[in-house]
């Protein structure tokens, strides 16, 4: 089995089992394509370490003690946006694939899921895709019609958005800058495939409340 990547995919570990890290060491360290740069047994851990070892794409474990793994993956994006997140799982549960992505996280593959899917999702994230395991996706789109994937951030702009608040008002309610609010409105069309500022009120206003749990 290879990795067909040039130069190697630098990855970081996170789980609060040393076993299971061990495990993933055994079965990614030897491929070519791949550098393990670092491992945490935690979120906070990994938050210390990350930036010197300097990974391309972090491999986390979801259900951690202390900070979870979409917590974390929420806390990356703030941080480190260039660095990539996939999660790692025993569950396939749709609720937590939906918040693993919302907070950032580009992948969602089953610690059971065969070394070659690993693999797989982790090529496709690092390469800037999206990857999910096969009996996640069936899992997630055997459920009610999911909604667009937006960030925890996102959704609460398009709230405002929604409830006519202009990017002075919500940047003045959320505490952050205008720019950095119009930067969020820019991310929130590309997520949902709008052109303009006209279609994203309109998507707002008829779709917001949708995004308020």
């Amino acid at each position: 089995m290879t990795v067909a990547q040039t130069p190697a995919i630098r990855l970081f570990l996170v789980d609060d089992h040393p076993l299971v890290r061990d495990g993933l060491r055994a079965r990614l360290g030897p491929l070519p394509g791949l550098e393990i740069v670092g491992e945490a047994g935690g979120g906070a851990e990994a938050l210390e370490t990350i930036a010197a070892a300097r990974p391309d794409l972090v491999l986390a474990d979801v259900g951690m003690k202390g900070m979870s793994g979409i917590a974390l993956a929420a806390e990356l994006q703030a941080r480190h946006a260039g660095i990539k997140v996939l999660m790692l799982s025993m569950y396939d549960n749709p609720e937590y694939v939906q918040q693993a992505l919302q907070a950032g996280a580009r992948g969602y593959v089953l610690k059971d899921a065969p070394a070659a899917e690993i693999v797989a999702a982790i090529e496709a994230v690092a390469a800037g895709g999206t990857f999910l395991s096969s009996a996640v996706s069936h899992r997630l789109f055997a459920t009610r019609e999911p909604r667009p994937l937006l960030t925890p951030r996102e959704a609460e702009i398009l709230s405002a958005l929604g409830r006519g608040d202009s990017s002075k008002q919500i940047a003045r309610d959320l505490g952050l800058s205008v720019r950095t609010v119009e930067a969020h409105r820019q991310s929130i069309k590309r997520r949902l495939g709008l052109e303009g500022q006209s279609a994203l009120i309109k998507y707002a206003v008829e779709h917001a409340r949708e995004f308020k749990d």
